[in-house]
């Protein structure tokens, strides 16, 4: 990722004498400067703590959804309708493809 050094605003920091270090270890590694290597890592900090949020509140409105017992008997007949008949046909077709449908793959 790179930027326009116009478009940039300095700031200052100070650092334990390890993290610099390793920052300037990662930097010749990489073969770019230190900054870069920080912003790099700062980037990627905002972009995981936005993802871990979203995900945190979906989890709340899940639960919010789920204590709720009309909304959940809503989803529960929605599920039945129209998820019964393809969840069938996939588990049919990983039988078929030889797969154990109770593996739990995602864990």
């Amino acid at each position: 990722m790179s930027y326009m050094v116009d478009d940039m605003t300095a700031i200052s920091l100070r650092l334990p004498d390890e993290i610099e270090t390793r920052l300037t270890q990662e930097a010749r590694i990489e073969g770019c400067p230190r900054s870069e290597v920080a912003r790099t890592a700062i980037v990627e900090y905002l972009e995981r703590r936005e993802k871990e949020r979203f995900m945190a509140e979906m989890v709340e409105e899940v639960r919010r959804a789920y204590a709720d017992p009309a909304l959940r008997r809503e989803a529960l007949a929605i599920a039945e309708d129209g998820v019964g008949d393809t969840l069938d046909a996939i588990i049919a077709e990983e039988v078929a493809a030889g797969i154990d449908p109770d593996e739990k793959w995602w864990q």
